[in-house]
């Protein structure tokens, strides 16, 4: 029979959530193991980016398009989209009304879904399906069905976007979402595909002279970090602790045939790898 405590004004059952906090060091501690359970270990997942591709209309899309159907029943993979301009409009309007940050995130989550049905149109025929915000429980079903989910990268938070450390805006952003997407579901390699060959030292949009990094590790990206990165810097804090990904690869979607060699395992554009020992 369990164990009863008292004393504080109510009954608490012995257990390790006795302090009523899933984020307490001690129970973090307790729940690490070398052998968890990994549910999609043999996808990766696939982020385009809003505003570098998605907002450059057909002559970015279309050709993308081609290449995740030709890519269907080769590899297994889910696919994320980005917001683009209209989640910066959005932001926009919804700081100016003085709504909270879980509202916030809430509005840009439903910005995505609109890029998810533009790209499951194009790409219906070749056996597509949109996933609501939540439903990770089909997507099994999905891959063995031999399809192609779409999902939206903004994770479902919902009104529980956790505050941001300034300001009101969510600090968990598009690249951030699609990182813990991967994570959650035991994924190792996560491609984020970009308007960039790459992760630079620097701006290459603002600097001529940026030096395109083609491959790193997590540990010395952390240790020298460029003063302007590509993706969410919220992601590399949180790989630091995560216990799945092993490697992200940032590619050029503008360059035909890329997308297609990073699926079957190249080293085109960005690699980092989360340990030397990956490479």
């Amino acid at each position: 029979m369990s164990k009863l405590v008292t004393g504080d004004g109510r009954t608490h059952i012995t257990s390790s959530l006795m302090r009523e906090s899933l984020v307490d060091r001690r129970v973090l501690a307790r729940t690490h193991s070398e052998n968890e359970l990994a549910i999609l270990p043999d996808v990766l997942l696939v982020g385009i980016g809003g505003q570098s591709i998605f907002d450059r209309g057909r002559d970015a899309i279309l050709p993308l398009v081609q290449e995740i159907a030709a890519a269907r029943g080769k590899h297994r993979f889910v696919i994320g989209v980005g917001g683009g301009t209209r989640v910066r409009h959005t932001l926009s309007v919804a700081l100016d009304l003085g709504l909270p940050t879980g509202g916030v995130a809430q509005l840009v989550g439903a910005m995505e879904e609109i890029n998810a049905v533009f790209l499951n149109a194009l790409l219906a025929k070749h056996g597509s399906i949109f996933m609501q915000r939540d439903h990770f429980w089909e997507l099994p079903l999905y891959l063995d069905s031999n399809m192609l989910p779409i999902v939206i990268s903004i994770p479902p938070y919902h009104f529980w976007e956790p505050p941001s450390e300034g300001g009101m805006l969510p600090a968990h952003g598009s690249d951030f979402g699609l990182f813990i997407h991967a994570e959650v579901l035991g994924m190792k390699r996560l491609i984020f595909v970009k308007d960039e060959d790459g992760l630079y030292d620097r701006d290459p949009k603002k600097h001529p002279d940026a030096k395109l990094i083609r491959r790193t590790t997590l540990g010395a990206l952390l240790a020298d970090p460029p003063r302007e990165l590509i993706l969410d810097r919220q992601l590399f804090e949180a790989w630091r602790y995560a216990r799945h990904i092993r490697r992200v690869q940032i590619i050029n979607g503008l360059r035909p045939g890329e997308l297609t060699r990073a699926l079957a395992g190249e080293d085109v554009g960005t690699v980092i790898d989360k340990e030397a020992s990956d490479v």
